[in-house]
C-alpha cells in the first residue's frame, strides 16, 4: 500500500528521534529485518516501543490472557503501529479509575462510574476484548485475530443507572485503498471465496440491526475499509447488549469511540480529492450516513481524549506521548 503523507511524516519523526537518540525509545535501535529488509523504523528491541513504565506488565497481561499481538507471537517494534500506541496512551492509567473517568468526561458528563473488568490483573480498561460467546458467526473468538476484537473496552455506569459498554477503535497512521472485501477471492472461487463467507457472517445481523442502515446501497458500504471494522464493531456491542445473560458485562447500551489523530488526512478524507470512493464522502460522513443513532459514535484525537486526567500524576506519560505521538 502507498504510504500517506502522515505516515511518511510520522515515520520520518520517529527515526529521526531514534538517530537523535531521544529518550521516548529508551536507548533503542531501528534496523530489524521486517518484510523482506532491515527497516529504520522497526526497533531492534521490541521491549523499547513501549512507555518503559508499563513494559513488564503489558507484556505479562497479553500473555496471561491469551491475546495476540499484531504481526507474530511476540509485540512488534514498529514504531507506527496502532496497537502499541493504544497500549502506550491507555495501559498506564487502565487501574485508576478516576482517571478513565477522566477519560468518559471528553464524551460526556453523564457517565459517573467504571466497573472493573474481570480478567487476569482486572483493571477499568480492557484490551483486545471479545465477547464470551460468538455472536458473529465468527466460529472463534481468539483476542486479538481471527475475530472482532475491541481495542480497548470500557464499561460504564450512566447517571441514569444503564450500563454502557465503551467500545474504542485505535487509528494512528492507518489509511485504505478501494478494496471490496465483499468481492475478495470471488475471481478464483465465486461460491467459497472468503467475500462470500463475510456476507452469510453478517448480512443478516446487519439487517437486522437497530444501529446500521440496511438498504442494499449501504450494505455495500460495509464492505469497505474502515467501515468494514467499524459495522463489525457495531454489531458486536448490539450483540453483547442483546445477549447480556450469556455475557459477564451485562449492558444496556453502547457508545462506539473512534481515535484518530487530527493529521491523519488519508484516513478522514476531508479534501474534495481524497473522499472515499464507495460513498464520494469523507470517512466520518459515510459513517454517519449509515448510522440510525449519530449520537453512539464519536471520532475523538488521542490528545483530546486523555486532556481531563491528572497533569501532575501522570506528566510523564503525557510528556512521552506528547514527545512520540502529538508533536510534528
Amino acid at each position: 500500500m502507498k504510504e500517506s503523507i502522515y505516515q511518511e511524516t510520522q515515520r520520518k519523526k520517529l527515526v529521526r528521534l531514534l538517530s537523535e537518540g531521544n529518550k521516548v525509545f529508551y536507548g533503542g535501535k531501528g534496523g530489524k529485518y521486517f518484510m523482506r529488509s532491515e527497516r529504520d523504523f522497526v526497533l531492534t528491541d521490541y521491549g523499547k516501543n513501549f512507555f518503559q513504565p508499563i513494559r513488564n506488565e503489558v507484556i505479562d497481561y497479553f500473555a496471561k490472557n491469551g491475546i495476540s499481538w499484531w504481526g507474530g507471537k511476540n509485540p512488534t517494534g514498529h514504531v507506527l503501529s496502532s496497537q502499541i500506541a493504544c497500549l502506550n496512551h491507555l495501559f498506564a492509567i487502565r487501574k485508576d479509575k478516576q482517571a478513565v473517568l477522566s477519560l468518559l468526561r471528553t464524551v460526556s458528563d453523564d457517565f459517573v462510574d467504571v466497573d472493573e473488568i474481570y480478567e487476569h490483573n482486572p483493571a477499568f480498561i480492557q484490551f483486545e476484548a471479545v465477547s464470551d460467546k460468538d455472536h458473529l458467526n465468527e466460529e472463534q473468538s481468539t483476542r486479538g485475530s481471527n475475530c472482532t476484537s475491541i481495542d480497548a473496552l470500557i464499561f460504564a455506569k450512566h447517571k441514569d443507572g444503564s450500563k454502557w459498554l465503551i467500545p474504542i477503535e485505535w487509528k494512528y497512521t492507518e489509511h485504505y485503498q478501494n478494496q471490496n472485501k465483499a468481492n475478495e477471492g470471488a475471481k478464483k472461487d465465486p461460491i467459497n471465496c472468503k467475500g462470500e463467507i463475510r456476507k452469510k457472517r453478517y448480512t443478516e445481523l446487519i439487517n437486522q440491526s437497530n444501529q446500521l442502515q440496511s438498504e442494499p446501497d449501504n450494505n455495500y458500504i460495509y464492505y469497505f475499509e474502515p467501515f468494514y471494522q467499524l459495522m463489525r464493531q457495531t454489531l458486536w456491542a448490539e450483540q453483547m447488549i442483546k445477549h447480556k445473560e450469556t455475557e459477564k458485562l451485562k449492558a444496556d447500551k453502547f457508545l462506539h469511540i473512534h481515535i484518530i489523530p487530527k493529521g491523519n488526512d488519508e484516513l478522514l478524507k476531508k479534501e474534495v480529492e481524497k473522499k472515499y470512493k464507495c460513498s464520494g464522502l469523507d470517512m466520518e460522513n459515510t459513517w454517519r450516513k449509515n448510522l440510525k443513532d449519530n449520537t453512539k459514535y464519536l471520532i475523538i484525537s488521542p490528545e483530546n481524549l486523555l486532556q481531563f486526567i491528572d497533569k501532575d500524576r501522570y506528566a510523564e506519560l503525557l510528556q512521552y506521548l506528547s514527545n512520540r505521538y502529538w508533536t510534528e
